[in-house]
């Protein structure tokens, strides 16, 4: 059995419940780093023509993760889905739902676009499917996995609006569920899947990844498709939307990140980490129900995610800090969250200390 704590240092001091708030440093990672700064410190320019396949590696590396062929690198999940709407159509019509990432909606309802909102509640698919037939939306934008609550949309629901709206651009935010799972975008469903890599795919900062549909494509920057591209030969082969996906330099000390930590997560095996994440946090949601903590229906959703949300007080909050257990707050909850490198010891550890044992 591989020792996490060897690979991440932060786990022999702290028991880290808190990788929807930032993914940890691995030290293969850093030391990866260390080496690719240290060649740019000696080599000057050189550097950068001995690193320029960086970028197109990652780039396979992405659509044989996620079988997808529409790919653009994107420093995150916000630069991402901003670029994407305002490639769109200003007559577009928004289905959101209530309390979702703040990047995901603030663009939206301020770009002009009608909108409206549906709540996350026990009927979450119900509201979705009855709002579709009410406002008729044309675009459907959503948080696989919502970063304050943890509910999550099942992906068979996801192909499911597909199937029956077609017509539905579906755009999701994928930075609270990529790395948790395995996933095919071909087959999802989606137009859009964006993600930032800093979260659960622990690829530090300023990187991250958008796939796109051939739909989707389809009725981007349209204002530009016949205009005429740049000519100098370093941008030769660029398309118009690689000049408004990816304009500029890609930093390769960033997306090499992306790239280490996707050959890492793949050669630990999605399929595992998928199985140990579930296994964790179903027991956790089944003893946090048991202390009056979660309301059964939440325990009881086909379909869930890595995050869990509990109404502490500030006193229990302050002695999990005590106790060295990193979390965080959001909205009224106090939030937790378990990737692989979590054990059934650490959440033992935050058990005792809710019991007032620790």
């Amino acid at each position: 059995m591989m020792n996490f704590q060897d690979l991440f240092p932060v786990l022999n001091h702290s028991t880290y419940l808190n990788t929807a708030y930032s993914g940890i440093l691995s030290k293969p990672l850093l030391e990866w780093r260390n080496k690719h700064d240290v060649e740019y410190l000696n080599e000057g320019s050189n550097f950068r023509v001995n690193q320029a396949t960086i970028i197109e590696d990652l780039r396979k590396k992405v659509a044989e993760i996620y079988q997808a062929e529409n790919i653009f690198l994107t420093p995150n999940f916000s630069f991402g889905f901003n670029t994407l709407l305002n490639g769109l159509d200003e007559n577009h019509r928004f289905l959101l739902l209530k309390e979702d990432y703040p990047s995901l909606a603030y663009p939206v309802k301020t770009l002009g676009f009608e909108f409206t909102e549906v709540d996350i509640d026990v009927n979450l698919e119900e509201n979705i499917i009855k709002a579709i037939e009410d406002f008729k939306p044309t675009a459907f934008a959503f948080s696989m996995v919502q970063y304050i609550s943890g509910y999550k949309l099942s992906e068979d629901f996801i192909k499911k609006i597909k199937q029956t709206y077609p017509q539905i651009l579906l755009m999701a935010d994928g930075t609270q569920f990529c790395g948790t799972t395995p996933f095919n975008f071909k087959q999802s469903g989606l137009d859009a899947l964006i993600s930032s890599g800093y979260k659960w795919l622990l690829s530090g900062f300023g990187n991250g990844f958008i796939l796109l549909s051939e739909q989707l494509i389809g009725e981007l920057y349209q204002d530009r498709v016949h205009k005429k591209l740049p000519t100098a030969p370093f941008l030769i082969g660029k398309s118009h939307l690689d000049m408004c996906f990816e304009p500029g330099h890609l930093d390769t000390l960033n997306f090499g990140s992306l790239y280490h930590s996707l050959n890492f997560l793949q050669s630990t095996g999605f399929e595992h980490i998928e199985k140990s994440n579930q296994f964790l946090c179903q027991k956790a949601r089944l003893e946090f129900h048991n202390k009056g903590l979660l309301p059964v229906w939440i325990t009881e959703r086909e379909s869930q995610s890595t995050i869990i949300s509990l109404p502490l007080e500030e006193k229990l909050v302050q002695k999990l800090a005590e106790a060295n257990i990193i979390c965080s707050a959001r909205g009224a909850g106090t939030r937790f969250s378990f990737h692989f490198y979590n054990t059934e010891d650490d959440l033992q550890k935050l058990l005792d200390v809710l019991d007032g044992k620790s």
